[in-house]
């Protein structure tokens, strides 16, 4: 017999998303009743299963994101400047124009991911860009690589939000950071990933006619097609549509989300309708905007780095073949770091400290790049490297599941998140930008950028910090009794985390 069996909620199994589901309690009990404990064996366990479904489906589709956006940078040291006879500045603004349809994009985007099945709305965003991808490979001219790259911005800007997203709809608010470290790690294991591919493809050189650097972009987005086609059949929707769980599991995974709610009754609203307000409420959350600075200590080093990394590197003596190879040490280092500062702050229930710990890391590897006299010292300044996604990719994870924890109920989460997203990645158009190849090999504007907006983003992870630990205390001194009496068991969950029962994490 199920660990569950003394639950007696009713499912709908027809709903297609976790937040769908409406709770229905047989007889008389109090909203604040004491939920049923879970076996964390039977926890354990079942979490396991939605691991090995979940974790690596999403974890291979980012990747496949992540290299199709970022392997222009490979192409340029590949030929891809030569043959278009791009100029810098036309290089740059064929980086710069993917982020403005990805970043306009992404809230209406999980607006339609509350009202349409995340597999086949994935699915749909994945084998566009994957298209665009392959039809990037036979571009003639910059005008023709720029409408590919608004394309590509277009039709990825929905999947990262959604994939996020889809991730609280899953897990509990200690559980998802990790899990969100180890599907966001394939960043950099795409950025590593795109260095062993692209020495290896640009072998094909000639082939069919077609220079290797178009063939890194045919090639990669072809897989993307074929395996954005298999969604369906793949990513799994929510707990009450997985058909690899037994109803009790279903059961089981449904009621501890609803109990791990932030309030002290582990009451949450799980099926409200679309109503405007929920979207008002997002777009003027203060504290989301604010973590937008965070973010953009993230997107600015990142994109910029991840953009010119192959040529930082061949600035230092190295070949073509040598630098895009001596790229994936640097970013598996980064991957690593992003799941262990996540397990850190999964297993503390704290994300502030790990956030600005890793940006300090970052802030010391910029000030040193800014001071090595890196023709003389190539070996020193390619250590350091190492130092940027390491300290730039984890506090990417910590920001958004923050925000994903602190925001309530469903409809404000989804669009608070997305929101988050897109102005964050918005950084992204910056970081394109500040790594200029008449400044190389000492980047002054492109290190000295990256070391100021973070620490920017240090000083906005205190201020969150500090207004999410003030909210706390002011609610500690109002008890459950008092709340109830003021509000409706209704009012409470309509509040979201705006009720006073809600406890923020920090």
């Amino acid at each position: 017999m199920s660990p569950t069996r003394s639950i007696d909620e009713k499912i709908d199994k027809s709903a297609d998303h976790v937040d769908d589901v409406e709770y229905q309690k047989d007889g008389d009990q109090s909203a604040s009743e004491e939920e049923p404990a879970f076996d964390p064996k039977e926890t354990k366990r079942i979490l396991r299963k939605v691991d090995f479904r979940l974790i690596p489906v999403l974890a291979v589709l980012y990747l496949l994101a992540f290299l199709d956006r970022s392997n222009i940078a490979n192409a340029r040291v590949a030929g891809m400047n030569a043959e278009l006879e791009l100029t810098g500045a036309q290089y740059n603004m064929a980086l710069t124009v993917f982020f403005f349809p990805y970043a306009i994009f992404e809230v209406p985007s999980n607006i339609v991911l509350k009202l349409m099945r995340p597999s086949i709305w994935i699915s749909i965003l994945m084998v566009l860009w994957g298209i665009v991808m392959t039809l990037q490979g036979i571009v003639e001219t910059y005008e023709h690589l720029i409408v590919t790259r608004v394309l590509l911005g277009l039709f990825e800007s929905g999947f990262f939000p959604a994939a996020t997203y889809l991730l609280t709809t899953w897990y509990c608010r200690f559980e998802v950071q990790t899990r969100m470290a180890i599907f966001f790690s394939a960043a950099s294991l795409a950025s590593a990933f795109s260095g062993l591919l692209a020495a290896a493809i640009v072998n094909m050189d000639g082939i069919a006619g077609l220079g290797g650097w178009r063939w890194i972009f045919i090639l990669e987005g072809i897989l993307t097609v074929v395996v954005g086609a298999t969604l369906y059949w793949i990513l799994p929707d929510a707990p009450q549509s997985a058909s690899w769980l037994k109803p009790w599991e279903q059961q089981y995974l449904i009621r501890r989300l609803a109990a791990d709610s932030g309030t002290k009754s582990g009451r949450v609203q799980t099926s409200e309708s679309f109503q405007w307000r929920y979207i008002t409420s997002a777009l003027t959350d203060w504290r989301i905007w604010l973590a937008v600075i965070v973010y953009w200590g993230n997107s600015i080093p990142l994109y910029g780095f991840t953009y010119s990394a192959p040529a930082i590197i061949l600035g230092l003596g190295y070949t073509s073949i040598e630098a895009q190879l001596l790229t994936v040490p640097v970013y598996f280092v980064g991957a690593c770091a992003t799941i262990l500062f996540a397990w850190l702050s999964d297993k503390h229930q704290t994300r502030w400290p790990f956030i600005i710990g890793p940006f300090c890391m970052s802030a010391c590897a910029f000030i040193a790049l800014l001071s090595i006299p890196h023709p003389r010292f190539p070996g020193l300044t390619y250590a350091f490297l190492f130092a940027i996604p390491a300290g730039v990719y984890p506090p990417i994870i910590g920001i958004l599941s923050w925000i994903g924890n602190n925001l309530a109920p469903t409809w404000k989460r989804s669009v608070g998140m997305a929101l988050l997203i897109s102005i964050g990645n918005l950084g992204g158009a910056i970081g394109s930008n500040i790594f200029l190849q008449a400044q190389a090999p000492k980047y002054w504007l492109g290190y000295g950028f990256c070391l100021g907006i973070l620490l920017a983003g240090i000083v906005a992870c205190l201020v969150l910090r500090m207004s999410y630990g003030s909210v706390n205390r002011r609610r500690d001194k109002i008890s459950e009794a008092e709340a109830r009496a003021k509000y409706s068991e209704e009012e409470l969950l309509m509040m979201g985390d705006k009720s006073p029962l809600y406890r923020y994490v920090v």
